[in-house]
């Protein structure tokens, strides 16, 4: 299982638009690539299928919020608290995306497809406001990973958005290689 986790920075008590619309991005992304979507630390009250609900009624992307209602029923959207002793081991190996990785604790992008392949679940955490993921998330999580492998800052929803599409095109491409030949589907 991937999830692509929205770890909230910005404001713990009230609802703001720009976590609507980062929430009413991240949505069709984790729809189209098969992503799980979780939200930690947001100021939602409800059980995931209401708070898509609520969510889509006040967005007009992705199709009126259908993805993030698509995801709520498949139980592929989750409320999460913050980590205070880490996070649900049922989304699995936390990993904090960042163009600065910290030596011995990086993984690259290939090296978290293939694993993924294998069987593993990552929890891949992008920092949902100014500053990014707090330094306690860089501690805890197991694994850092720069999704463009140049070390290039990317605007939070640009990293929505590149980080599940990366990792899904890898995940196809080792599928279809075996043995430095291409096995072609079908």
């Amino acid at each position: 299982m991937l999830t692509l986790g929205l770890y909230n920075t910005y404001d713990r008590r009230r609802l703001h638009e720009a976590h609507l619309r980062a929430i009413a991005r991240a949505g069709p992304i984790a729809y189209a690539y098969g992503f799980h979507l979780a939200l930690v630390g947001f100021p939602l009250e409800g059980k995931p299928p209401e708070v898509a609900e609520e969510i889509s009624s006040h967005t007009t992307i992705g199709e009126g919020g259908r993805y993030l209602l698509e995801l709520a029923k498949n139980n592929r959207f989750h409320l999460v608290d913050f980590a205070g002793r880490g996070f649900p081991p049922q989304f699995g190996i936390p990993v904090a995306t960042t163009r600065k990785p910290s030596e011995g604790k990086e993984i690259t992008p290939v090296e978290l497809a293939e694993r993924a392949l294998r069987g593993e679940s990552f929890l891949l955490l992008v920092g949902l406001g100014r500053h990014g993921l707090p330094k306690e998330i860089f501690k805890t999580a197991r694994h850092h990973m720069d999704i463009t492998g140049k070390r290039v800052s990317l605007e939070t929803c640009t990293a929505i958005g590149a980080i599940p599409a990366r990792i899904s095109t890898l995940m196809e491409a080792l599928k279809w290689t075996r043995g430095g030949r291409r096995i072609w589907p079908g």
